[in-house]
This record gives C-alpha cells, sequence and structure tokens, in this order.
C-alpha cells in the first residue's frame, strides 16, 4: 500500500462530497478510514454519539478478515459488505483499494439508494484522493 497523503483541501473536498451525496440522502453517519482504522473522515451528526474510534478499529478488522474469507473461496477480495439490524444497517465498500467507506442508516433509506450512492461516491473520492480507478 502506498502512503496517503493529506491535505486540508483534499479533506475539505473529500466531506463535502460525502455530505452532498450520502448525510443529504438521510444517511445517520458516513466514516471514511484507510485500512489500519484510521479515520480519514468522518461526516453526520450521529457520528458525535458513537464511539467511531471502535467503529473504524473494528471495520478495518472484519475488511480484513472477509478478505482472508474471499481467498479461501477463490477470489481476490470482497468490495463490500452489508449488515442489516432491527432498525439500523451497515454498508461498507472499500474506495480506491486503500480507503473504506461506512455508511450507516435507518429504515427511512433503501439499500439500492446507498449502493447506487455509494458508487457514485467511490469514483468521486478517487479521483479527490488522486487514485487510479
Amino acid at each position: 500500500m502506498s502512503d496517503l497523503v493529506l491535505t486540508a483541501p483534499v479533506l475539505e473536498e473529500a466531506r463535502s462530497q460525502i455530505e452532498n451525496a450520502l448525510i443529504k440522502a438521510g444517511v445517520h453517519t458516513v466514516l471514511l478510514i484507510d485500512e489500519a482504522g484510521n479515520i480519514v473522515a468522518s461526516c453526520g451528526a450521529e457520528s458525535e454519539r458513537l464511539d467511531t474510534t471502535s467503529l473504524a478499529a473494528l471495520a478495518a478488522a472484519n475488511f480484513g478478515a472477509t478478505s482472508q474469507m474471499a481467498k479461501l473461496i477463490g477470489e481476490d477480495d470482497f468490495s463490500l459488505l452489508f449488515h442489516k439490524g432491527k432498525k439500523d444497517s451497515i454498508h461498507f465498500a472499500r474506495v480506491g483499494g486503500n480507503l473504506i467507506l461506512i455508511t450507516i442508516f435507518g429504515d427511512d433509506v433503501s439499500l439500492g439508494l446507498v449502493r447506487l450512492r455509494v458508487a457514485q461516491l467511490a469514483e468521486t473520492i478517487r479521483g479527490v484522493f488522486g487514485f487510479e480507478s
């Protein structure tokens, strides 16, 4: 993995794109993390009540574990994960090979909308961070 260099304008642009694509669509919380579980960006009003540090670390570990499961069944990797709860759901998507986008949303937002917006946002974020497509 190459080093990820973060500047204030890049982080602000990433947050702005996340806000426009997901938070305005009704998603509660979005975290952009690296593969080690470090938080790159955090958006949404709900992010202040959550233990985002623990969530990011567990999400990175979850992606690492499922990556190994993918290899066991002959896949290179799983690019997204989804967990449904009684009232909230969580969607994880790999972005640019180095980042993971964590989206937390309620029953008032459809999984289809989240998947569409995340796919579009992943392309945008790759461009913001200068990742090759």
